[in-house]
């Protein structure tokens, strides 16, 4: 198993945050079956104001460019991107058209 860590930004709006969380209390399903069916076991978003923190825990099969194919030729997934940029806001340093952008791990308790 595997994790990973990204950051994004919400615009910095209060109703277009309340309307992205809303749509995170119910995920289509179809957005759910395509996470879990690419290796990703467990995922979690956490928000403070209007940046993001995503946990990503994957099988050991997993495979990030094979992810990205799959999400690329799968029309509800790239609907529900198309969406979910409404409210997202690439990070200040992202390439153009990047969201969620891995973060370096910088501390593990169990390594000290």
């Amino acid at each position: 198993m595997a994790r990973f860590c990204y950051a994004l930004d919400l615009k910095n709006d209060p109703d277009l945050i309340n309307e992205y969380e809303k749509h995170h209390r119910s995920v289509w399903p179809e957005i759910v079956e395509s996470i879990k069916d690419s290796g990703i076991n467990e995922m979690e978003i956490y928000r403070v104001g209007n940046r993001m923190f995503m946990v990503m825990e994957t099988d050991d099969n997993f495979d990030f460019e094979r992810k990205k194919e799959a999400d690329l030729n799968n029309e509800t997934v790239q609907e529900w991107e198309r969406l979910m940029w409404k409210y997202q806001a690439p990070l200040s340093f992202a390439k153009e058209g990047e969201k969620w952008i891995r973060m370096k791990q910088i501390f593990k308790l169990s390594h000290q």
